[in-house]
């Protein structure tokens, strides 16, 4: 017997002139929980990082391949044939070890004090997320999170509950910018993200910014220069929130489109 957690409608925020949506996993956090967990107790580093590149390149998909990465950490932790690698387990693992992006708080701070709202659009999981934020970010808990969620079975093996079963994706992030980019007159959506599972978003966002990791793990980044997608790199939320000003707070429309051409080049 399962028990799963129903995956709830997002919020869809009506008259804002400006939305954030961001990736959780490497890009509000120092590091990515999901590939922490699978390096630690499932397939390993080398192992997950050949999956992303083949994700990367359009060569496997992230649902399948996250799925897989999941299944790697259940199956490692068997110990004659019990589960040790049980959600809870993973789940208190990441609380303990995976740190936030020390200039995200203000920047929220930021965004609510320009009537910005922030939402948080991830292929993770939500209740290692909420586990996360709780440690670190308690004055945030009411931010809205559209994410995946968990199956936990009586064995204490554990699965993902994808929001988009039916996508290539698994969350098909696309689907939070849509009803943004569908308004009239649309808001300019500043988008969030690093890795593989923010490829589905790369292309709907107003102003894509891509987090830089100088440990070389820069999926997002070469994807959008592979695919010609304009992108700015950045490497803290204080950093991106700087570029944002300029653009929030120009006096007349075409100063505003004149940023971001400026800021958003081509890639050539």
């Amino acid at each position: 017997m399962s028990q799963e957690s129903p995956l709830n409608e997002p919020v869809i925020y009506h008259g804002k002139k400006f939305i954030v949506l961001s990736d959780w996993d490497g890009t509000i956090t120092t590091q990515d929980s999901n590939d922490f967990v699978t390096d630690t107790f499932g397939m390993g580093y080398s192992d997950r990082v050949a999956l992303n590149e083949r994700v990367r390149d359009g060569k496997d998909n992230f649902r399948d391949a996250f799925r897989k990465m999941i299944q790697s950490v259940v199956e490692n932790g068997k110990e004659e044939g019990k589960v040790t690698h049980t959600f809870e387990f993973c789940k208190n693992a990441v609380a303990n070890n995976i740190k936030v992006d020390d200039t995200f708080k203000g920047f929220h701070e930021f965004c609510e004090t320009n009537d910005i709202p922030v939402v948080v659009v991830s292929s993770g999981m939500e209740p290692i997320i909420r586990a996360v934020l709780n440690k670190h970010l308690a004055s945030l808990d009411g931010i809205q999170i559209i994410s995946n969620e968990v199956k936990t079975y009586d064995d204490g093996s554990w699965d993902i509950q994808y929001r988009h079963p039916e996508s290539g994706f698994g969350h098909d992030k696309s689907k939070a910018i849509a009803p943004y980019r569908n308004m009239v007159p649309a808001p300019i959506v500043f988008f969030f993200g690093d890795g593989v599972s923010d490829l589905s978003a790369a292309r709907g966002a107003t102003c894509l910014f891509v987090k830089y990791k100088p440990n070389g793990e820069n999926a997002l980044m070469e994807y959008c220069v592979m695919n010609k997608i304009k992108h700015r790199l950045f490497q803290s939320f204080e950093e991106a929130q700087g570029v944002m000003k300029l653009i929030i707070f120009v006096e007349t429309e075409e100063e505003r489109q004149n940023i971001i051409a400026r800021e958003w080049p081509e890639v050539v």
